[in-house]
Protein backbone atom coordinates (compact mmCIF):
# COMPACT_ATOMS: atom_id res chain seq x y z
CA UNK A 1 0.00 0.00 0.00
CA UNK A 2 1.53 3.67 -0.89
CA UNK A 3 1.52 6.13 1.86
CA UNK A 4 -0.51 9.28 0.67
CA UNK A 5 1.72 12.35 0.48
CA UNK A 6 1.23 14.78 3.81
CA UNK A 7 -1.46 17.46 3.82
CA UNK A 8 -0.91 20.68 5.83
CA UNK A 9 -3.42 19.03 8.36
CA UNK A 10 -5.65 16.25 8.71
CA UNK A 11 -8.40 16.74 10.86
CA UNK A 12 -10.43 13.67 11.84
CA UNK A 13 -13.80 14.53 11.98
CA UNK A 14 -17.12 12.73 13.41
CA UNK A 15 -19.86 12.22 15.51
CA UNK A 16 -18.91 11.09 19.47
CA UNK A 17 -17.92 7.24 19.10
CA UNK A 18 -16.30 6.53 15.84
CA UNK A 19 -13.02 6.26 16.81
CA UNK A 20 -11.27 9.78 16.24
CA UNK A 21 -8.93 9.28 19.39
CA UNK A 22 -8.26 5.77 18.43
CA UNK A 23 -7.67 5.99 14.05
CA UNK A 24 -6.29 9.69 14.69
CA UNK A 25 -2.74 8.69 16.47
CA UNK A 26 -2.19 5.74 14.08
CA UNK A 27 -3.07 8.08 11.13
CA UNK A 28 -0.62 10.11 12.65
CA UNK A 29 2.09 7.42 12.99
CA UNK A 30 1.21 6.11 9.30
CA UNK A 31 1.92 9.50 7.93
CA UNK A 32 4.96 10.03 10.23
CA UNK A 33 3.29 13.06 11.63
CA UNK A 34 2.45 14.64 14.99
CA UNK A 35 -1.39 13.61 16.95
CA UNK A 36 -3.44 16.23 18.41
CA UNK A 37 -6.10 14.85 20.61
CA UNK A 38 -8.96 17.68 20.01
CA UNK A 39 -10.76 16.91 23.45
CA UNK A 40 -7.79 18.74 25.11
CA UNK A 41 -8.10 21.74 23.47
CA UNK A 42 -11.60 22.05 25.44
CA UNK A 43 -11.80 24.61 27.56
CA UNK A 44 -13.44 23.64 31.34
CA UNK A 45 -16.15 24.67 31.12
CA UNK A 46 -16.99 23.11 27.57
CA UNK A 47 -15.90 19.45 28.95
CA UNK A 48 -18.11 20.21 32.81
CA UNK A 49 -21.30 20.65 30.53
CA UNK A 50 -21.05 17.50 28.26
CA UNK A 51 -20.04 15.82 31.06
CA UNK A 52 -23.56 16.75 32.69
CA UNK A 53 -25.75 15.57 29.41
CA UNK A 54 -25.71 19.35 27.84
CA UNK A 55 -24.81 19.56 24.38
CA UNK A 56 -22.29 22.59 23.44
CA UNK A 57 -23.73 25.41 21.33
CA UNK A 58 -21.70 27.72 18.88
CA UNK A 59 -20.79 29.84 21.54
CA UNK A 60 -18.80 27.29 23.39
CA UNK A 61 -17.67 25.76 20.46
CA UNK A 62 -16.16 28.72 18.67
CA UNK A 63 -12.64 28.82 20.91
CA UNK A 64 -12.57 25.69 21.15
CA UNK A 65 -12.38 25.47 17.37
CA UNK A 66 -9.75 28.50 17.49
CA UNK A 67 -7.61 26.88 19.45
CA UNK A 68 -7.31 23.73 17.42
CA UNK A 69 -7.20 25.99 14.43
CA UNK A 70 -4.28 27.53 15.82
CA UNK A 71 -2.50 24.60 16.26
CA UNK A 72 -3.42 23.44 12.49
CA UNK A 73 -1.91 26.66 11.71
CA UNK A 74 1.56 26.00 13.71
CA UNK A 75 1.46 22.43 11.68
CA UNK A 76 1.53 24.56 8.36
CA UNK A 77 4.13 22.87 5.67
CA UNK A 78 5.01 19.90 8.58
CA UNK A 79 1.96 18.21 8.70
CA UNK A 80 -0.07 16.80 11.53
CA UNK A 81 -3.15 15.04 12.69
CA UNK A 82 -5.96 16.30 14.69
CA UNK A 83 -9.31 15.05 16.15
CA UNK A 84 -12.41 17.55 16.45
CA UNK A 85 -15.58 16.86 15.71
CA UNK A 86 -16.00 19.47 13.01
CA UNK A 87 -19.79 18.43 12.77
CA UNK A 88 -21.16 21.30 10.74
CA UNK A 89 -19.71 23.00 7.40
CA UNK A 90 -18.65 25.82 9.45
CA UNK A 91 -16.81 24.61 12.00
CA UNK A 92 -14.92 23.06 9.04
CA UNK A 93 -14.71 26.10 7.34
CA UNK A 94 -13.61 27.86 10.45
CA UNK A 95 -10.58 25.17 10.86
CA UNK A 96 -9.63 26.11 7.07
CA UNK A 97 -9.07 29.77 7.96
CA UNK A 98 -6.98 29.40 9.72
CA UNK A 99 -5.33 26.66 8.08
CA UNK A 100 -6.15 26.47 4.67
CA UNK A 101 -4.57 23.22 3.08
CA UNK A 102 -6.37 21.26 6.07
CA UNK A 103 -8.15 18.08 5.16
CA UNK A 104 -10.80 16.59 6.60
CA UNK A 105 -10.96 12.46 7.49
CA UNK A 106 -14.74 11.90 7.93
CA UNK A 107 -15.12 8.86 10.25
CA UNK A 108 -18.97 7.75 9.43
CA UNK A 109 -20.63 4.87 10.20
CA UNK A 110 -24.19 2.90 11.45
CA UNK A 111 -25.67 4.93 14.61
CA UNK A 112 -26.30 1.52 16.30
CA UNK A 113 -22.46 0.25 15.64
CA UNK A 114 -21.22 3.72 16.90
CA UNK A 115 -23.58 3.68 20.02
CA UNK A 116 -22.14 0.40 21.19
CA UNK A 117 -18.76 1.85 20.70
CA UNK A 118 -19.88 4.55 23.16
CA UNK A 119 -21.23 1.96 25.37
CA UNK A 120 -18.26 0.23 25.57
CA UNK A 121 -15.50 2.73 26.37
CA UNK A 122 -14.50 3.80 30.10
CA UNK A 123 -13.19 7.06 31.25
CA UNK A 124 -14.91 9.59 28.60
CA UNK A 125 -17.10 12.43 29.60
CA UNK A 126 -19.36 12.26 26.40
CA UNK A 127 -22.34 10.55 27.87
CA UNK A 128 -24.48 7.90 25.02
CA UNK A 129 -27.37 10.35 25.49
CA UNK A 130 -25.60 13.06 23.34
CA UNK A 131 -25.23 11.32 20.47
CA UNK A 132 -28.44 11.61 19.17
CA UNK A 133 -27.90 16.05 19.29
CA UNK A 134 -24.50 15.07 17.35
CA UNK A 135 -26.16 13.14 14.57
CA UNK A 136 -28.55 15.87 14.25
CA UNK A 137 -25.97 18.33 13.89
CA UNK A 138 -23.90 16.85 11.76
CA UNK A 139 -23.57 18.02 8.27
CA UNK A 140 -21.27 15.31 6.36
CA UNK A 141 -18.65 17.12 4.03
CA UNK A 142 -19.89 18.59 0.59
CA UNK A 143 -18.62 18.96 -2.63
CA UNK A 144 -15.58 21.10 -2.93
CA UNK A 145 -14.51 20.31 0.68
CA UNK A 146 -11.01 18.52 1.04
CA UNK A 147 -11.51 15.22 2.36
CA UNK A 148 -12.89 11.84 2.10
CA UNK A 149 -15.58 9.98 4.78
CA UNK A 150 -14.68 6.64 5.50
CA UNK A 151 -16.58 3.87 7.21
CA UNK A 152 -15.88 2.77 10.72
CA UNK A 153 -16.88 -1.01 10.58
CA UNK A 154 -13.78 -3.46 11.55
CA UNK A 155 -10.64 -2.76 13.63
CA UNK A 156 -8.74 0.60 13.93
CA UNK A 157 -6.21 -1.01 12.01
CA UNK A 158 -8.48 -1.57 8.96
CA UNK A 159 -10.12 1.50 9.15
CA UNK A 160 -6.80 3.23 9.57
CA UNK A 161 -5.34 1.63 6.44
CA UNK A 162 -8.58 2.52 4.38
CA UNK A 163 -8.31 5.98 5.08
CA UNK A 164 -4.48 6.28 3.94
CA UNK A 165 -5.72 4.74 0.83
CA UNK A 166 -8.82 7.23 0.10
CA UNK A 167 -6.10 10.50 1.47
CA UNK A 168 -3.66 9.24 -0.72
CA UNK A 169 -6.23 9.58 -3.80
CA UNK A 170 -5.80 12.66 -5.54
CA UNK A 171 -9.39 14.06 -5.17
CA UNK A 172 -9.05 13.74 -1.43
CA UNK A 173 -7.01 16.86 -1.42
CA UNK A 174 -7.81 18.67 -4.21
CA UNK A 175 -11.70 20.60 -4.10
CA UNK A 176 -13.08 19.87 -6.82
CA UNK A 177 -13.59 22.48 -9.20
CA UNK A 178 -16.76 24.95 -9.27
CA UNK A 179 -19.13 23.91 -12.20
Amino acid sequence: MSTPRTPQVVVVMGVAGTGKTTVGPLLAAALGVPYAEGDDFHPPANIAKMSAGTPLDDADRWPWLDAIGGWARGRAGLGGVVSSSALKRVYRDRLRAAAPDTVFLHLSGDRQLIEHRMTSRRGHFMPTALLDSQFATLEPLEAGEAGVAVDVSGSPEEITARALAALAAPAATTPPAAG
